[in-house]
């Protein structure tokens, strides 16, 4: 090899190791080392809704309006019973909603909590950061911004989930007066255990071809609460959270926890000291569990007996989520919307 080969060939290695040295962090699983494609991720139940979202961003539209765009879709179906129409009720039977918007190249928010009778509450908290110098609305005075905005008011309470309701009802008390069908001495209805500390929400990140953040998150809150109960999901910083020189963190599960963890703000901390999408998630994790330590709230096994589960993209386009224990979650990149498993701290529950 002569003398002029050998230099090229050396200055060639050398930058590229620099190169190699320059890229962020990244975990074993789910990284794009390059983004060909705009990128969004979403609780489960988001398959179609990250699929809107990466098709809006393909035609142009803002990273948080295609998180909006994509959150609709679960926000309309009348089957979703975590947020929007068919949302399961308050203890006294009615349907609050919550959600809150990020912009990542304006820095700004907007929330609504408490809100009734209007399905779209993304909708609203993106009108509430456009058109208002506020970040959050609660209750009457959202629901009144709403209608001065043209939003129609409807019952979102379904008659799938006024049954749920009732069932809840009958069965939350032995010393109140609600009695369910088997304690009046008839056989066959169903009590669904799974109603007892039911979450639900819709969480979407998304990034854009040019690496500019949007990030979304609404919900109806925990089945049968408390009336006046707001969860993580319009808190920015808890449920949702986004910059746009580092990433997207959001949130789903036991909301009280992800508000006293920060997740969604520890999350984009944690990937802006260098941590991959994933890797953020299961320390945002590890911080719920060591924050948790009340009795009520802790396994046999001293684990918490609750579900939670984060969502991040970072600026580079990589993905990660992660969970308490075992789970999925919805992604859209180049190679199409689909669900993929959650890193777990825990094997199972």
């Amino acid at each position: 090899m002569s003398d002029l080969t050998r230099r090229k060939f050396l200055r060639t290695a050398a930058a590229t190791g620099a190169a190699a040295t320059a890229l962020p962090a990244c975990s074993s699983v789910n990284v794009a080392t390059r983004r060909q494609s705009p990128v969004a991720i979403a609780s489960a139940n988001g398959v179609e809704a990250v699929r809107i979202a990466v098709e809006r961003m393909q035609a142009g539209m803002r990273p948080v309006d295609a998180a909006v765009a994509g959150v609709e879709v679960v926000e309309n179906d009348p089957k979703d019973s975590s947020v929007g129409l068919g949302g399961l009720p308050n203890e006294d039977g009615i349907v609050t909603l919550d959600a809150c918007v990020m912009d990542g190249p304006s820095g700004l928010g907007g929330a609504v909590a408490h809100l009734e009778n209007i399905k779209n509450p993304a909708q609203v908290a993106l009108k509430v950061m456009r058109r208002t110098d506020h970040v959050l609305l609660v209750g009457a005075g959202a629901l009144e911004f709403a209608r001065a905005h043209g939003f129609k008011e409807e019952d979102l309470l379904t008659e799938e989930s006024r049954r749920a309701w009732l069932r809840w009802r009958e069965k939350r008390s032995s010393i109140d007066d609600w009695l369910s069908p088997e304690e009046n001495g008839e056989h066959g209805t169903e009590w669904f255990e799974e109603f007892k500390d039911k979450t639900g929400t819709i969480h979407l990140g998304a990034v854009d071809a040019n690496g500019q953040i949007g990030s979304c998150t609404t919900t109806s809150g925990l089945a049968f609460k408390i009336a006046g109960r707001v969860g993580d999901s319009p808190l920015l910083g808890c449920g949702n959270y986004c910059d746009n020189d580092v990433g997207t963190g959001g949130s789903t599960g036991r909301g009280e926890a992800c508000i006293l963890s920060n997740g969604g703000a520890f999350i984009v901390q944690q990937m802006a000291l260098g941590k991959s999408p994933t890797d953020a998630c299961l320390e945002t994790v590890r911080r719920v569990v060591r924050m948790t330590k009340v009795k009520r709230l802790l396994d046999d096994k001293g684990r918490p007996n609750f579900q939670v589960k984060f969502y991040a993209t970072n600026k580079q386009g990589q993905y990660g989520a992660a969970a308490m224990y075992p789970g999925k979650f919805a992604v859209c990149d180049a190679d199409g919307p689909r669900r993929e498993d959650l890193a777990a701290l825990y094997e199972q529950r």
